[in-house]
């Protein structure tokens, strides 16, 4: 089994070593990361500058591919020109930080695992619900168990699945769900800095305003120590309003 792996956090951050060695024990693992954070880029892919790939390694040994580009382009690249074949999956992380509900959106890690499905390669993207994650090993494990089902059931084209782990010992996992993608999200704020020089900058803070309190979501099933699993994928209709905008009779608006 060939295993691509990439994140958002970066090749030299302790998530995705972690998660390569798990992986190391049930397949072929390569690994293809961008060379520095890209956390919150989105589905960003870079168009205008010219990308460059790295051997990179750990304490002597060859560990992967460092590209100076997002989690997107590291797919796209990782597939097309380092490994030239679809890899048998895709896995994304282990990210720095829980991403849930609104912040599907934002991630970096998300999108990695979203490109690997535009491309019609099953994928999971992988986070640890802390910015100070100290359990790593223990969702590397999960992931790495999650491999070899998906590999045996299969995922649709399109369809990816996103994960949460808590960041507690693995004896303080209270279960795996699988769950719905919440509707929390930030109330950002931009506080108005100085630098040394007087000039005015501004920093982006917030606070998660929780509206989710049902174990069928993904924001809610962490916060209680649970592992949710959410399957998505990148078609954003809304069928219920495309349904309901029928009656809007649209083609009459070329005639007033």
């Amino acid at each position: 089994m060939k295993i691509l792996i990439s994140n958002d956090d970066g090749i030299d951050s302790p998530g995705i070593n972690a998660l390569a060695n798990e992986l190391k024990k049930i397949g072929d693992v390569v690994v293809v990361a961008p060379s520095t954070e890209q956390s919150a880029v989105g589905h960003a892919i870079t168009m205008k500058i010219p990308l460059r790939i790295t051997e990179y390694y750990k304490n002597g040994d060859f560990f992967g591919y460092a590209i100076d580009g997002t989690p997107a382009d590291c797919i796209k690249i990782g597939i097309r020109n380092i490994l030239k074949t679809s890899p048998d999956i895709v896995i994304s992380g282990i990210n720095n930080g829980s991403n849930t509900a609104i912040n599907i959106i934002y991630s970096g890690t998300v999108s990695a695992a979203r490109e690997a499905a535009i491309m019609d390669v099953p994928a999971i993207a992988v986070s640890v619900a802390s910015h100070e994650a100290k359990h790593f090993d223990s969702a590397a494990k999960i992931v790495a168990q999650l491999v070899q089902k998906v590999i045996r059931k299969g995922l649709p084209n399109g369809t990816l699945l996103n994960v949460n782990v808590p960041d507690v010992p693995e004896e303080k996992i209270a279960g795996i769900l699988l769950t719905q993608q919440g509707k929390s999200k930030w109330d950002d704020i931009y506080e108005e800095r100085y630098d040394p020089y007087g000039k005015k900058y501004y920093w982006l803070t917030g606070n998660l305003i929780q509206t989710d309190n049902d174990l069928i979501t993904d924001q809610f099933a962490i916060k209680n120590n649970y592992v949710s699993v959410t399957p998505i994928h990148f078609d954003l209709t809304d069928y219920k309003t495309y349904d309901s905008m029928k009656t809007w009779n649209l083609g009459s608006l070329l005639n007033t």
